[in-house]
């Protein structure tokens, strides 16, 4: 029996790589969450009260970018969702 097998049986790296994982999870719900709020503020306030909104605008400028980055971060989130359930078994 060695020293290492009294105390814990599961390898440095392995807990490292579930904390990093859980750790960037985290940081990437807040910023998914941050993206979705600032994208709402450009939601018309007339559209809740009956308002139409039938009218189709292109995105440009930030708006853009934020539309892009709001995916960018979906899919992050996702792969490391779906990545710290695979690896947390």
């Amino acid at each position: 029996m060695r020293c290492t097998d009294l105390y814990d049986t599961t390898p440095i790296w392995y807990a490292f790589r579930t904390m990093i994982l859980d750790i960037l999870q985290a940081v990437l719900a807040v910023l998914l969450s941050t993206a979705i709020l600032l994208q709402a503020r450009g939601a018309s306030v007339g559209l809740a009260f009956g308002g139409s909104g039938d009218f189709y605008r292109t995105r440009r400028g930030i708006e853009k970018k934020l539309h892009v980055a709001t995916v960018v971060l979906a899919i992050l989130f996702f792969g490391t969702a779906l990545a710290n359930s695979l690896f947390n078994v």
